[in-house]
Formats: C-alpha cells, structure tokens, sequence
C-alpha cells in the first residue's frame, strides 16, 4: 500500500492528524495489521471509538471508506450484490422492440440480463473492486453464525464468486475493520483470522484531551467539568447506556451552545438529551448530577 505508516508511530500521528487519539497498543496493532494485511476485530462498550477509529484510517490513509453495518437477519445478498431488476426488464424491453419476441435472440437476451452494467455492488463487492479501500464492518455481533461463517471465507481468500460473472478478486487486500459491541461471542475461527484489541472508555486526561481536539470551541473550565461527571457516571452500574466519547463530545458542546460557563443544574437539564438515552438514565443522571454539583 502506498503511504503505509512507517511504524506505530507514525499511524498514531497520522490518525491525530485526524482527530483521532490512539494510545501506544491500539496504534501498535493497527500498524501491524496493515502491515500484516490482516483485519482488525475491536471490541468494546458501545462509544468507546471503534468505528472512529475505522474512519480515521481511511481519513489518514486516503482511501475511500466502505461500510457494511450488520444487523439481525443479514445474508451475504446484502454484503454482496444484487441484480438491477428495473433496469434488466427495460433492456428486455427494449430489445423486444428491436428485435421482436424470435427464438434466436432468446438465449442472447437472458445473457444480456446479467452483465456487469446491470449488477449493483454491495459494500464487500465495492470493497474488493475499490481496493485500495477501507472496509468497515460494523457490529458484526448483531449478525448471525451464517454470516460469520461467510465474512471468514470472504476474509481468507479476499475474493468472492458470482455465477453469472465468474470470481472477483481483489488486486489488493483491504484494509478490514470489523467492530464488536461483544453482545455475542464471536466464533473462534474468525477470531483467529483477524488481529484483536479491546478498547475501553478512555481515562480522564485522554477524554478531556479528545474534546480539546474534536471540540475546540468548548473552553478548559467547562471542559473539565463535562468530562470530570462523564467519567463518574461510567462508574455506575445502573445506567443502561453509560455515554460514550460521543456523548462527551455532544454534551460539551451543548452546553457551549447554550453559552454555558459551567454545568449548574439548570443548563445540565436542558441538554442531558446529548447525553444519555433512556428516560431512566436521565432521571437516575439528574439525581446524581445533583449530588455532584451539591459536592
């Protein structure tokens, strides 16, 4: 790949570059993983900057970004391709009104229906066309065993087969990023064939170095007092969603919006819904909100 990293180092200045604060382990493996051309599987609480993550290497990489997110249900048709329906009965259509219905344009005409012009790229296709690309595949837990089994193929040979076109292989492997909220074990198999890391919340002096980057506009008091109650909330085990970084950021600046200079109980009501979620995790945060600044 053209313009790799050099090192470790190298790629945590380029993702800082972006935006992106990567400590030394998850710089280190995501060079290795380049270099190695192997995927890389991040697990993590939700909000923690998997998918950041994945963005700021194609940012930092120039390369396009593909994203295929997994949810319930999802089959290897919609990571894949599919056929232009609409498109393939106006060219039979067409073709009828050059020709007319005679047996000798038949068979022609059912070969026509599955050329390239007609096949509509899904974001594994796009990927292995594109490459040089980023893939990002988005919480590949929501999917299922089948799914899996189809990624570790796909991931092992880095080309696919389509029957009416022959094989597409890639000229050169993506960059592959899958992204685990860990609400399922994900088979050992597929694990072994990617590089792994788990990505916690980041500690305070990271975070509030993160909003200083990603949310200049919010001034150093008010910044440190945001992160300062989003990393005591993190300690509790009875919100449903703790926030995550994004959430950080939201509620910084939020309350930047409202022309706050420090969290009162007031300005943290009217913009808790940057923070959290669920009615109970507002309730239960307000509560607790009201301690803290009490304190």
């Amino acid at each position: 790949m053209e313009h790799s990293p050099a090192s470790a180092a190298d790629l945590a200045e380029r993702l800082g570059a972006t935006g992106y604060l990567a400590d030394g382990e998850l710089a280190t493996v995501g060079f290795l993983a380049l270099r190695m051309q192997r995927p890389l599987l991040l697990e993590g609480e939700p909000g923690t900057g998997k998918t950041a993550l994945a963005e700021a290497l194609a940012e930092s990489l120039d390369l396009p970004l593909i994203r295929l997110q997994c949810y319930e249900g999802i089959d290897a048709t919609q990571a894949l391709y599919d056929w232009d329906f609409p498109r393939q009965i106006l060219h039979l259509r067409a073709l009828e009104a050059v020709h007319g219905e005679t047996d000798g344009t038949v068979e022609e005409a059912e070969k026509s229906l599955y050329d390239e012009r007609f096949l509509l790229a899904r974001p594994v296709l796009q990927a292995l066309q594109q490459a040089p690309a980023v893939l990002l595949v988005d919480e590949v837990d929501r999917a299922d065993d089948e799914f899996e089994a189809f990624l570790l193929e796909v991931l092992s040979t880095y080309q696919v087969s389509i029957p009416e076109l022959g094989t597409v292989a890639a000229a050169e492997p993506p960059v592959v990023v899958l992204t685990s909220n860990r609400t399922r074990e994900l088979h050992d198999a597929l694990k072994r064939r990617c590089l792994y890391h788990w990505i916690e919340h980041p500690g305070l002096q990271r975070e509030l170095q993160i909003v200083r980057s990603r949310a200049p506009e919010v001034s150093e008091a008010l910044a440190q007092q945001v992160v300062g109650i989003v990393q005591q909330l993190r300690t509790r085990d009875d919100l449903l969603k703790p926030p995550g970084v994004a959430e950080t950021l939201d509620w910084a600046r939020a309350l930047q919006h409202l022309q706050a200079d420090e969290i009162d109980l007031e300005s943290a009501a009217a913009t808790l819904g940057a923070l959290v979620k669920y009615r109970e995790d507002s309730d239960r945060v307000k509560a607790a909100l009201d301690r803290m600044l009490a304190g």
